[in-house]
């Protein structure tokens, strides 16, 4: 669902920039009082998973595909504010590193995958977890949300897109509802195993507002594992079929609208790392690059937010 530059009109990506900004901005601010500063490195770890996670694109019907978001695991493990900062990482690395999605378009994606989702999306499984109790309650509450927070996202993209005059909205609503309706179940589906594997080793960790004595350092070792997995053992596995935008933009004529050319050039653009004979290792080698960078660049954003914030409370305190 990343939007390309083309795709949308300057007063579009003006306006999603402005909110996306917002959102992030006030994430940042939140995350200082509501994220125990011995949860940092999990936000950097799961930054980095989600990142790996959706490189992996799974199949649909209809010759589409579609992958993870990862915004309502994001919240479970981090809550709400933790889970922007960490989308947001994950999508600025993904736009200026890997060229995937747009550079003017990158405020309309954080606004979609990174702001809105989390936000829907968690307040979704607030909603269902009240009336489903304990552990199943939960995973289903997550299941439940995670599906809403996949349709809500594509919702904001029609709009986008409509608004912009790319495309009709009677078109590209339904277009856009009906195969990330079909997306939203793999999400719910990933998202319930994840965390279902999570409660199973560490179910400490979904007590996001817990500080100091979380077992962060195990969870890091099997955040590594995890991805190291996921890259190199999942990733050859992914499907080639255009994602849910790719397949609409193609259906309805809009997809030549993109640039031919990114904004900024990469040497690594499109999850490719030259130099290797294998088109496998050089997407791994990019999985396991990039995953590295988006763990690095969330912690060390959260780190010196909630840093501040501890030296902060000392001063006032002492």
């Amino acid at each position: 669902m990343h939007i390309p530059d083309g795709f949308l009109d300057a007063k579009t990506l003006a306006a999603s920039a402005t909110f996306a900004g917002a959102g992030v901005l006030v994430a940042l601010s939140r995350s200082r009082v509501s994220l125990p500063p011995s949860r940092v490195p999990l936000l950097g770890m799961t930054a980095a998973f989600i990142f790996a996670a959706q490189m992996i694109n799974f199949p649909v019907l209809g010759g589409t595909s579609g992958h993870l978001i990862g915004s309502v695991l994001a919240c479970v493990i981090l809550g709400p504010s933790g889970a922007i900062i960490a989308l947001t990482s994950v999508l600025l690395v993904q736009a200026f590193l890997f060229a995937d999605g747009g550079i003017l378009a990158l405020g309309a994606n954080v606004l979609n995958m990174g702001v809105a989702a989390p936000l829907v999306g968690y307040a979704f499984y607030r909603a269902v977890s009240r009336f489903a109790p304990g552990r199943r309650g939960q995973l289903f509450a997550a299941g439940v949300a995670a599906w809403c927070s996949i349709v809500v996202a594509s919702v904001l993209c029609a709009g986008e897109l409509a608004w912009s005059g790319t495309v009709h909205w009677q078109v590209v609503f339904p277009a856009m509802i009906g195969v990330h309706s079909l997306i939203g179940i793999g999400e719910a589906l990933i998202t319930v195993l994840v965390l279902s594997a999570i409660m199973s080793v560490r179910p400490v960790l979904l007590d996001w507002q817990l500080d100091a004595r979380t077992p962060t350092v195990s969870f890091v070792i099997y955040g590594i594992l995890l991805i190291l997995v996921v890259v190199l053992f999942v990733l050859p596995f992914a499907s080639t079929w255009p994602d849910g935008l790719e397949a609409v933009a193609s259906r309805f004529g809009f997809s030549s609208k993109g640039l031919a050319q990114p904004l900024m050039s990469s040497p690594v653009a499109g999850y490719y790392i030259p130099g290797f004979t294998s088109p496998v290792l050089a997407a791994a080698a990019a999985g396991l690059l990039g995953a590295f960078v988006v763990a690095i660049a969330a912690y060390l954003l959260t780190a010196f937010v909630v840093s501040r914030s501890a030296a902060a409370s000392r001063r006032t305190h002492s």
